[in-house]
């Protein structure tokens, strides 16, 4: 009797995961569509474009990081008072995630679009490169305020176990970038062809409606936030934000880690030629039809594990993470195969540039070997986040990136003069010790028995 009623309970567990997961990993899937078409049609102006493109997102990314953490510092929050029954905190805790974020995001888009050829010449491109990707990133800044909106949206309605709304909003966000993707670069019905300019209005665009959406959900009659909309909601508590923040900042360094390490590596590529870029920048779209679908366990464990502490129940918890780490092996297991086997098939649905093609095969052989740690890996770290082991992962981070990633691929590049795929081997091998670190931390930590977030000084 007693095995049936476990039995139950772990069917129980599997049913919240994957209802959670599935809507996840669909809007995964969903940006990760968007991403293959936008960059295809981009891969069919030039590999100047391309590079353009690249050059831009890693600017904007470092901003995303940034917002990333803070989402992170309220998901945690919000998912431990959700779990622990506390309905006023959890709405306290998003209001002030979302007018903290839109006043700090606004400042920083100004400081982009003002600087952004300054800010590019980090890179030390050619003038015809600069020029263009400062075209792109001065529009695409337009639409940080409304990532930012959406990050805590998605973020804080996953905390709470809904995750089919940001899913909806994901899915009528990048439709609506690809049709005026389609539309901008090519000078489709009687619009005239943008090219990179019209890429980038593109996102714009879609950003804008996907924001909206998500305010939409928020202060709708139904929304979490309806009976807070009124003058007291612009008041800023800073002693909750700075809580936030707190718990957010190592999530927002972990990521911002990868951001700077990003344009280290994206000097060293450039080194080797336009082409290697273009390689490496289609190599990152290809490469998430991995790890786009697996984020969505890594997302789950922060929310279910939050909860699970908060509710102060540690069966439940390790219940959960069995299920997490199963689901998401299985699933890195299928697409870590196709990158392997089939990495020249996937590079053309890309471009056709044979030269492009012949360098991201390699890239794409190399990560689908490491797919598997890396992705664990992110369950792993997600667990600790939900617990409130935030410093975890980015010491991790910190490790792989600044020992072993950055060093080695200066140190090979530039003192050994090595070609460009000695530079994929040390990506690899810094996932690999990435995941080492993040089980052996993971195995020394009692996340199940954390002291709640809210009760931190």
């Amino acid at each position: 009797m007693e095995d049936k009623e476990k039995a139950s309970d772990t069917k129980v567990v599997r049913k919240k995961i994957y209802s959670m997961i599935l809507p996840i990993t669909i809007e995964n899937i969903l940006q990760m569509t968007a991403g293959f078409v936008s960059m295809a049609m981009i891969g069919r102006i030039d590999a100047i474009a391309i590079a353009s493109l690249g050059l831009s997102t890693r600017i904007t990314q470092i901003i995303w990081a940034l917002f990333k953490g803070v989402t992170t510092g309220g998901t945690v929050f919000v998912a431990q008072a959700y779990g622990s029954g506390n309905i006023k905190k959890v709405k306290h805790i998003i209001q002030q995630t979302l007018l903290s974020s839109i006043v700090l995001v606004l400042l920083l888009q100004q400081l982009v679009f003002w600087k952004a050829p300054l800010l590019l010449k980090i890179f030390n491109p050619k003038p015809g490169l600069l020029a263009n990707a400062a075209i792109y990133l001065k529009i695409a800044s337009w639409g940080l305020p409304f990532v930012a909106i959406m990050l805590v949206v998605a973020g804080v309605l996953q905390a709470t176990g809904n995750a089919k709304t940001p899913m909806k909003i994901a899915l009528i966000m990048n439709l609506t970038n690809i049709i005026f993707s389609f539309i901008l670069i090519f000078g489709k019905f009687g619009m005239p062809a943008l090219g990179i300019r019209g890429a980038a209005i593109a996102i714009v665009i879609a950003q804008f409606i996907g924001a909206m959406l998500g305010i939409y959900v928020l202060f709708s009659k139904n929304g979490i936030l309806s009976s807070l909309f009124n003058r007291n909601f612009f008041r800023l508590d800073l002693k909750q934000i700075a809580k936030v923040y707190r718990v957010g900042m190592p999530t927002a360094l972990e990521s911002i880690f990868w951001q700077i390490s990003a344009i280290i590596l994206t000097r060293i590529i450039l080194s080797f030629g336009e082409v290697a870029m273009a390689s490496y920048q289609l190599g990152l779209q290809a490469e998430s039809i991995s790890y786009m679908p697996a984020m969505g366990f890594g997302v789950a464990a922060t929310a279910f594990i939050g909860q699970a502490v908060g509710a102060k129940d540690e069966v439940l918890g390790r219940k959960y993470m069995k299920e997490l780490l199963k689901g998401s092996a299985v699933l890195t297991s299928i697409s870590a195969f196709i990158l392997v086997f089939f990495p020249g098939s996937v590079m053309r649905l890309l471009t056709n540039n044979v030269e492009v093609i012949k360098i991201g095969v390699v890239y794409l052989i190399i990560m689908g070997l490491v797919q598997l740690p890396q992705n664990i890996a992110g369950v792993l770290n997600g667990a600790l986040r939900g617990a409130g082991y935030t410093k975890v992962p980015m010491i991790v981070a910190g490790v792989g990136i600044w020992a072993i990633r950055v060093p080695l691929a200066l140190l090979l590049t530039y003192k050994f003069n090595m070609s460009i795929k000695a530079i994929w081997v040390v990506i690899g091998l810094d996932l690999i010790v990435r995941f080492i670190l993040s089980f052996t931390l993971y195995k020394t930590r009692d996340i199940y028995n954390k002291r709640l977030v809210m009760e931190d000084k």
